[in-house]
């Protein structure tokens, strides 16, 4: 088992979520940190492609690691991951977009 599934499942374990929350949790944590960090708006679609590309990445890094340790390869379960991912950030791109809900003042 590689590091990162390791520290997936030890994290997993000690705060007591499921790995389809701890994907939420991060992708939440990407979202706002980035547009925080960088000042981005919610309503830009840069916040959204920092989770887009970190979901990308671990699922590349998630079948790499089945590849490599000769477990099973689930590409359903990938994209599932992926698109549980992307759903909060996308509905606040959505809701900054197309609504008064997350504007200031």
């Amino acid at each position: 088992m590689s590091p990162l599934q390791q520290a997936k499942l030890f994290i997993g374990d000690h705060v007591h979520l499921a790995k389809d929350a701890l994907h939420i949790y991060v992708a939440l944590a990407l979202f706002l940190g980035s547009a925080m960090l960088f000042r981005w708006p919610l309503k830009s679609w840069r916040p959204w492609l920092v989770v887009l590309a970190a979901a990308l990445i671990g699922e590349a890094w998630d079948l790499r690691d089945s590849l490599v340790y000769h477990t099973p390869i689930e590409l359903g379960g990938n994209l599932k991951d992926v698109l549980n991912t992307l759903f909060w950030p996308t509905v606040l791109v959505l809701l900054a977009r197309g609504t008064r809900v997350l504007k200031r003042g």
